[in-house]
Parts: structure tokens; sequence; C-alpha cells
């Protein structure tokens, strides 16, 4: 193809946007007001998996010791832990760290609870604190610790503890929540393109006589289809940016006016710097794609003369 006729494309595909002002802005509001519901639903579903895996990974095993086992058997124990597969952290705490840790968790109750145990009356044992590379292999991990007794006559390991039971629990409703969210943006985003899709024909089915002369006068194909490929482009594309701005601004300002009431709540955003590419790519790619597809297959159907 020339250059001369896909300029000549490039300005016919502009004009029939201004030509047909109603229908082009129909088009362009029908994809603004989709890919919008679907821009907050993917933003809400990437904060919520955001907001599991960091609860997730707060998940630990905590590796409680024998009183009276020695160093020598303490630094054995620890690298045995740390060659397990599963384990990616391993964290040893002193029993003074850990009943400094304990009065600090009392809050400000913690100095009159733990009143009179020192150093030498302490009656916590050393610990190691364990993290694990994916929280949901948590208790095989445990499970693994666990056996690191067995044929070790000393028995260093007096319980192993990551919250079983609660753990368990938590990862179905993590994974129940990512599921669900999941099914809701992939829904919208069919239901988006299906809206789409029907504008752009309906925009097209309005200019079928338009389409019809074109080829009874002897116009080829390609033509008459290039035009309003480049139509349904630039639909798409104007669409899906200014989505793209919007939902990024209004989430933007949600982050900075939200703040600090959502962080009381140990709820944190993710930062715009973070998605905001993601987003930027799928709505606008989403669009445009769309746009193009359905100025294609309208087409097409009206061709066939």
């Amino acid at each position: 193809m020339r250059i001369s006729t896909l300029l000549r494309h490039f300005r016919e595909g502009f004009k029939n946007i201004i030509r047909n002002g109603w229908m082009s802005f129909a088009s362009i509001s029908s994809i603004f007001f989709s890919l919008f519901l679907l821009g907050v639903f993917v933003l809400l579903a990437l904060n919520i998996n955001s907001m599991a895996s960091n609860i997730e990974s707060q998940v630990q095993i905590r590796v409680y010791l024998q009183t009276d086992i020695d160093q020598q058997k303490t630094n054995e124990l620890e690298n045995k832990i740390r060659k397990l597969s599963d384990v990616s952290k391993v964290e040893f705490v002193s029993k003074e760290e850990g009943l400094e840790l304990l009065r600090k968790n009392l809050g400000k109750d913690g100095d009159a609870l733990l009143d009179g145990y020192d150093k030498e009356s302490n009656p916590l044992p050393d610990s190691f604190t364990v993290e694990v590379f994916d929280p949901q292999n948590i208790a095989v991990a445990a499970s693994e610790i666990s056996a690191l007794n067995n044929g070790d006559e000393a028995k260093p390991i007096t319980s192993v503890k990551y919250g079983q039971g609660t753990v368990e629990k938590l990862f179905k409703i993590t994974n129940a929540i990512r599921n669900i969210g999941l099914v809701i943006v992939i829904g919208l985003g069919v239901t988006a393109m299906f809206l789409i899709s029907t504008t752009i024909k309906m925009t097209i089915l309005a200019r079928r006589r338009e389409i019809g002369i074109m080829k009874l006068v002897g116009a080829t194909n390609s033509f008459i289809r290039w035009p309003f490929f480049v139509e349904g482009a630039l639909i798409g594309l104007v669409a899906s940016g200014i989505t793209t701005i919007v939902v990024l601004l209004a989430y933007t300002k949600l982050v900075s006016m939200n703040e600090m009431e959502l962080g009381l709540m140990m709820i944190k955003l993710i930062p715009v710097e973070e998605l905001g590419w993601k987003i930027t790519v799928l709505l606008m790619g989403l669009g445009t794609l769309i746009g193009v597809w359905g100025s294609t297959l309208s087409v097409r159907k009206y061709l066939k003369v």
C-alpha cells in the first residue's frame, strides 16, 4: 500500500468521526463507561490481592527450643532448618529478646504483668522465627521442622507453632477473595467487549447505504474497509485514553485523600506508580482492539453486495 493511499485512509477515518458526530459520541461514551467500570474493578481486584498477599506474608513459624540446649546444638539445628527447601529465612530469638517482644506486645500493661521477670528468672525458651517462600506451604514446612527431632536423642525442639487451624481458614478466605475478584473482572471484560462492539456495529449499520454505494461504483473491499478500520481504532484509542486518565486521576485522589484514614485501619492501597502502567496498557489496548474488531466485523457484512 502506498503512503499516499494510507494517508488518505487516515484522513477519511478522522473525517468520518467528525461527520458522524453523534454516532461517534455514542461509541466513545459506550467504550468509556464500559472500560471505566472494568478499570475500577481491576484496581479493586489488584488491591485486594495485594492485601491478601500482605496478610499471608506475615504468617510465620515459631520454633521453641529446650531450655537446656547448648549453643552448638542450636547452631546445628538452625543450619538444618535453613537447608529445608520451603524455608526462606531463619532468625534466632533469644529468651531475653522474646521477653522484650512480649512486653512490647502487651502494650502499656506489659511492665506490670511481667514485673519480677528478668534475665535470671525469664521462663521463656530460645526460639527461631521461620519464614517460607510460599505461605501456602507453611504447614508442610512446619511438619518438616518438627521431623528434625526424629533420630535426635536430645529432642531440641519442644514445639512448632504457626497458628494451625486459623492459618488454613485465612488461606481459604484469601483464595476465595482472589477467585471471586478474577471472575468479576473476566465477566466485566466480556460484557464490556460485547457492549462496545455492539455500539460500533450500530454505528456502521447506520452507514450501510454508504458502503453499498461505494461497492457498486467499483471500490475494492480493502479501499472501503480501511477508513472504517482507522475510524474504529481512533474511537477506541480516544475513549480508552479518556477512561485511563479519569480512572488514574480518581485513584490518585483516593490514595492521597484517604491515606491516613485507611492506614489507621491497616489498609494500604497500592501506589499509583506501581500499577499505573498496567491499567494504561490494559484499558488503552483493550479499547483500541475492540474498536478495530467491532468495525472490521461490521463492515465485512456489508461488503457482500
